[in-house]
């Protein structure tokens, strides 16, 4: 079963910053859409950002907009999630996945992802 692996997470203060970074072993990244989600407790899973395989396209979520960044190293089979400006409602699981690419996997809310991590988690917090 191919797997994507997270790391990055942790406590930080509101207003701080993290970067997730999302990697593979036994896959390319720079083939799939990559996604990067959310869950917190109590809520359902929302999709934070993607990033298209073939133009490098990026969308986010209108609650992270201009404060989250989504980029990929080719090199280093990696793809990150810059958060800036944290705030205590970013708090959760971060989760990324990988989909084949077509019109609709960065739109998704998650089924079209077929390549998930196990997550990691990020708290903001005083």
């Amino acid at each position: 079963q191919l797997q994507l692996v997270e790391s990055g997470g942790g406590l930080v203060q509101p207003g701080g910053s993290l970067r997730l970074s999302c990697t593979a072993s036994e896959f390319t990244l720079a083939t799939y859409d990559i996604g990067w989600f959310r869950q917190a407790p109590g809520k359902e899973r929302e999709r934070v950002s993607c990033i298209n395989s073939r133009d490098g396209s990026t969308n986010y979520a209108d609650s992270v907009k201009g404060r989250f960044t989504i980029s990929r190293d080719n090199a280093k089979n990696t793809v990150f999630l810059q958060m800036n400006s944290l705030k205590p409602e970013d708090t959760a699981v971060y989760y990324c996945a990988a989909g084949v690419h077509t019109d609709y996997v960065c739109y998704s809310s998650g089924p079209q992802f077929e390549y998930w991590g196990q997550g990691t988690l990020v708290t903001v917090s005083e």
